[in-house]
């Protein structure tokens, strides 16, 4: 089989192209001091953060969606999240280089995140990206969020490229189930929140990239099917 050049490399928002965790575990604390419990440091709400309010709830309160009070706190974190929304997030240090060499190069880059629109396209907006990615794709843009492969299908379709010739990178399971699902190549970004799930070697990626820099050498590095 002919290999071919990669024309797109497709990113997870939250604990991949920005760090997000300062704003959400801001949210989160919001709520804590409204319960009349005490805050948690960073290093606790940190490697959930890609889970989420469903993630976070859990580490600050102990509850999940089952609970009975989980929607009107979940509803309550997001509203703190709104009005914050990138007061400290950033750019993982060394993503501005990276996406800028991917333009130089002629290669597209998008956004897909399992994060709602109302909140991911404020965020990429106030980021500076908006303008520049070929596409952006919510948690609801499309029928199913990951790990279903229809938010990546999406975004191929977007940024008028085939899944084939695309990569996906993200910072948990679901990012390297859905990109395998899709037909991508996967790469799983180990500078990301991880999760507190299994360990990132036993995700399946095709590959591992340890910094956004190194992110580059994998991605000239290979060819895609």
């Amino acid at each position: 089989m002919t290999q071919a050049p990669t024309c797109c490399v497709l990113f997870d928002l939250d604990g991949t192209l920005a760090d997000t965790a300062p704003d959400l575990g801001a949210a989160l604390n919001s709520v804590l001091e409204e319960e009349g419990v005490a805050p948690l440091p960073m290093e606790a709400t940190r490697p959930v953060t890609s889970q989420g309010v469903r993630g976070l709830l859990r580490v600050g309160l102990g509850i999940g969606p089952d609970d009975t009070n989980y929607q009107t706190l979940a509803q309550r974190v997001l509203k703190h999240y709104a009005t914050g929304i990138c007061r400290h997030t950033r750019l993982f240090d060394g993503m501005p280089g990276v996406l800028a060499t991917l333009e130089s190069r002629g290669i597209k880059w998008g956004i897909v995140t399992n994060k709602h629109a109302r909140f991911t396209e404020p965020l990429v907006d106030a980021l500076g990206l908006i303008q520049r990615a070929a596409c952006v794709i919510s948690g609801d843009s499309a029928a199913h969020p990951k790990p279903h492969p229809a938010p990546l299908l999406m975004a191929c379709e977007r940024a008028n490229v085939a899944p084939t010739h695309s990569i996906y990178v993200g910072d948990d399971l679901r990012d390297i189930q859905a990109g395998k699902a899709a037909g991508m190549c996967t790469i799983a970004a180990a500078w990301g929140y991880l999760g507190e799930g299994e360990a990132i070697h036993e995700w399946g990626a095709d590959h591992i990239a340890p910094t956004p820099e190194a992110l580059l050498d994998v991605v000239f590095g290979i060819n895609v099917q």
